[in-house]
């Protein structure tokens, strides 16, 4: 196999982070980084991405700026697995997870949901034709079928139990193809009413089929297998595949010559190509990049797209010779532990596996900093200003501890000796650059009283790992938490007294926000509160399914967020009486959360580079059209300006006549305002567009007090609600 020369250019034109955007953003990766599983172009200009957490992506521009949406109103929201946009059309088909399949009609502006009958996983859809007649395959041998539009879908005989990955009716309606797990590759050539199985000559389970021009000559790869077939599939000949590794991807774009493959090998990506109609393969790209998982050349052999893990995306426009980078991920394959800005500024840190992050503008843009190791560092702390900071980390295996330090904003970080060899998860330095603690595997608690020159090994009684630690106020009393554990010191370390807490949970984070009295530490199924120096920790009212991996107080004890898996951001208001989960927008694991100054601006960060960012405390849903559309009932709503101080506009549309009713609610659920009432607005309305104002004020005109509130429209079964910020 001979490799060609690969150039990877850096586009940058996607959308800057950040500008006019409520509710949480993504600043890292760009334009989104969730996993994307299906690209579909149909002309060179507008093209769609599905992907993780309901991700649909669109792009009129050859994909320069992306827009992005996620058409699905649950917090946990399911995998999207193909686009399918039949002949340039605005009507398009998305299939995923839990049966959800969607349509839209106006090119992407709104997303229906279908009724697919089934509430398993669907991965691959197909309209050969029109946008009538199209095929969906999935679990189980899944096979379904639709003849009006996805109105309906009939599950069809496939006669296997096998999970089925990829379908292609490669000219009309009736022949058509699938494969999946098991080797299988099915055949039907009367529109699916029947499947016949055919042989394939492999051990492996196969993951795409394409048939190019004809139900002739077509293609199937998978785990190390390459096939092909020239008389619809009587006989597959296996040929020699570009790699021992999966192959995920295969797409012939003109005829049955020229083609390419998507492979992987571990975490890299690569793509193979050849003109001989497989006989021979050229490396395109030579694994600088993630996983890829599908590859869409729509109009010629010259310009295609490839989609992929961590929301990488990838053009060429030359036939694979070079290829450019749609999207921008500075911590590729890292996942996110630690956030820090040190004074209320631009300027933070983020530390995480075997990377320092920095920027100086917000997050707008964050650079890559060389800490000399690539140990997964679990925490950044800067106690005085951008200058002088620490990271801590370590690993198991082998068993060693990591201490970094720098006093040049991290241009340079100096490796410190360490009295443990425990791997460390939390650093913090209470005051000054001079006296701090670390905390880590093993019971290991050490403090340094010269910067970080020398550390002593401090005792806390334990044999479990301690994951957080914080001094509050001064170096001397400090609260430390892990399995099961709560320690507190009132001596700068020389006793660590245990607390009285529930010692089934894990608890991952501690912090006090204005003095030594007043906490608050969360962990697995649990948020703690204290307001007597931990004399009595208290539970607070919240999911104890769920893994409060972070939490943070950013300027009183009655605001405060949390973090936690599948993208899981808490907000509280009331000092922990109740806390509102809220949408930001991903699936991956947030480790740490911080708001430097104020709690409307803060940073949360995770798994796979994730770094959002909120300018409004992850609250606003305003500026945003959000659309809900039912059979023949479409309803939209739109809030402005939000937050508010005085009054907000609150504007909604329907698409035909519905009795409505539009009431402000307290995060408590009670009743505030009868907005309709209150304007004198008819219970049953026609279609058209209305207007309302709410000036802050309840039922009885008395000024509500600031906090986050909830407006809901209702109109005929549909609902919408939405969150505004009153602030005073």
């Amino acid at each position: 196999m001979k490799y060609l020369h690969f150039v990877l250019i850096l586009a940058v034109l996607f959308l800057l982070p950040g500008i006019g955007q409520a509710g949480w953003f993504w600043q890292n990766p760009l334009p989104q980084g969730h996993n994307l599983y299906s690209v579909c172009f149909i002309d060179h200009n507008t093209g769609y991405a599905v992907g993780e957490h309901s991700t649909v992506l669109k792009t009129t521009d050859g994909g320069a700026t992306w827009a992005i949406d996620q058409p699905d109103s649950r917090l946990y929201k399911p995998y999207l697995n193909s686009v399918c946009f039949p002949f340039g059309d605005q009507t398009g088909y998305v299939v995923g997870g839990w049966g959800k399949i969607i349509k839209t009609t106006d090119g992407g502006v709104s997303w229906t949901s279908l009724n697919s009958g089934i509430t398993g996983y669907i991965s691959s859809v197909d309209f050969p034709l029109n946008v009538h007649t199209g095929f969906a395959v999935g679990m189980v041998g899944l096979i379904l079928r639709t003849t009006d539009d996805g109105v309906t879908w009939d599950s069809l005989p496939s006669g296997t139990t096998n999970y089925l990955s990829s379908v292609d009716f490669p000219v009309d309606p009736q022949t058509g193809f699938a494969v999946g797990a098991g080797r299988i590759i099915l055949k039907t050539t009367d529109g699916g009413n029947t499947w016949q199985s055919q042989f394939a000559r492999t051990l492996y389970d196969l993951t795409s089929v394409n048939f190019p021009r004809d139900a002739q000559t077509g293609y199937v790869v998978g785990t190390s297998t390459f096939l092909k077939t020239t008389d619809g599939g009587i006989s597959w000949d296996s040929l020699r595949a570009p790699a021992t590794s999966s192959l995920y991807s295969v797409q012939f774009p003109v005829d049955a010559q020229t083609g390419y493959v998507l492979g992987t090998d571990g975490w890299l990506g690569f793509i193979y190509k050849t003109t001989d109609g497989g006989m021979t393969w050229d490396t395109l790209q030579t694994g600088k990049v993630s996983l890829l998982d599908r590859i869409h050349f729509p109009l010629d052999t010259q310009t295609g797209y490839v989609v992929g893990w961590n929301g990488i995306m990838i053009k060429t426009t030359d036939g694979g010779t070079s290829w450019v980078c749609l999207s921008r991920n500075v911590a590729p394959n890292s996942h996110l532990y630690s956030v820090c800005f040190p004074s209320q500024n631009q300027t933070g840190y983020v530390a995480g596996t075997g990377a320092i992050l920095k920027t100086t503008n917000g997050g707008t843009i964050w650079d890559s900093l060389s800490p000399g190791t690539r140990s997964p560092l679990n925490s950044v702390h800067f106690p005085v200003n951008e200058q002088t900071g620490y990271a801590v980390g370590g690993s198991s295996v082998p068993q060693h501890a990591v201490i970094l330090r720098t006093t040049d904003g991290g241009v340079h970080w100096d490796s410190l000796s360490s009295c443990t060899t425990s791997r460390l998860y939390s650093v913090h330095f209470p005051v000054d650059v001079i006296t701090g603690y670390a905390v880590g595997e093993h019971k290991a608690i050490i403090k340094t009283t010269d910067g970080g020159v020398s550390w002593i090994n401090q005792s806390s009684g334990t044999s479990t790992d301690l994951q957080s630690v914080f001094f509050p106020v001064n170096a001397q009393t400090g609260y430390a938490v892990g399995w099961g554990i709560v320690f507190k010191t009132t001596n700068g370390g020389i006793d660590w007294i245990k607390q009285n807490v529930d010692s089934t949970r894990t608890y991952t984070s501690v912090h006090f926000p204005i003095d030594d009295q007043t906490g608050y530490i969360s962990g697995s199924g649990a948020i703690l509160k204290t307001t007597n120096g931990g004399a009595t920790w208290l539970k607070q009212s919240v999911d104890t399914t769920r893994r409060y991996v972070s939490i943070y107080f950013p300027i009183d004890a009655q605001t405060g967020y949390a973090t936690g898996v599948a993208g899981d951001i808490y907000k509280t208001s009331s000092g922990g009486a109740t806390w509102e989960q809220q949408a930001s927008g991903t699936g991956n694991t947030l480790g740490a959360i911080h708001f430097p100054g104020n709690a409307q601006t803060g940073y949360a960060v995770g798994n796979n580079g994730t770094i959002l960012k909120t300018t409004d405390g992850g609250a606003s849903f305003v500026e945003q059209n959000i659309g809900v559309r039912g059979q023949n009932l479409e309803v939209r709503l739109k809030a402005s300006p939000n937050p508010f101080g005085e009054q907000t506009h609150i504007s909604y549309q329907l698409s035909e006549s519905s009795p409505v009713s539009l009431n402000v609610y307290n995060i408590t659920g009670q009743l505030v305002k009868d907005l309709r009432r209150a304007h004198g607005l008819a219970p049953h309305q026609p279609a058209g567009t209305y207007q309302a104002v709410w000036d802050g004020r309840d039922e009885r005109d008395r000024l509500v007090p600031a906090g986050v509130y909830l407006i809901r429209l209702e109109a005929g079964n549909l609902f919408k609600t939405g969150k505004m910020v009153v602030i005073r």
